[in-house]
């Protein structure tokens, strides 16, 4: 008699604890790349013409122009977000990285974000509401980055409670 064969069973899909890691790696890479990736273009000379009317024209920014001048807070600018990509990326061994880096995402999101109510986010010539403009385009992402960065904050902040005292 022939021998039976078994399949063999293997599932190669993740467990949701697997999915959660993966997701929040993502995540934490999601804001880290464009953080440091914008903030290095914070460098050249076409970001920094293109922050002038953006700073100048939001009331909460324009004290950079007085303070640095225009180079001068694109330059800012730029360090800022370069130094929280770095935290956000150390931010999965260190808790105090996370909190720095995850607070200093969220004040720029927080930032962009209330550039809303300065600059014209509507596509007028498509109708207006709820059309974006390249502007508009460019912010809207902000929103779930915000969320990322808040998440991060919170779990530094987690990681650090007495209550999670052998966390690092």
């Amino acid at each position: 008699m022939p021998a039976t064969h078994q399949p063999i069973t293997r599932s190669y899909a993740p467990t949701p604890c697997q999915l959660q890691v993966i997701g929040s790696n993502t995540a934490m890479l999601g804001v880290a790349l464009p953080m440091l990736m914008i903030g290095m273009l914070k460098f050249t000379e076409i970001e920094v013409k293109a922050l002038v009317p953006l700073i100048g024209n939001t009331p909460w920014l324009a004290w950079l122009h007085a303070v640095f001048g225009e180079a001068g807070a694109s330059y800012f600018l730029g360090v800022f977000e370069i130094l929280a990509a770095l935290l956000i990326l150390a931010s999965r061994w260190s808790a105090r990285a996370a909190i720095a880096g995850g607070a200093m995402c969220t004040l720029t999101f927080i930032t962009t974000l209330s550039t809303v109510f300065t600059v014209p986010v509507w596509e007028a010539g498509s109708g207006g509401f709820p059309w974006l403009n390249d502007f508009g385009s460019f912010l809207i992402k902000d929103i779930a980055l915000l969320g990322i960065s808040l998440t991060i904050l919170a779990q530094g902040m987690n990681r650090l409670s007495p209550t999670n005292a052998t966390q690092p």
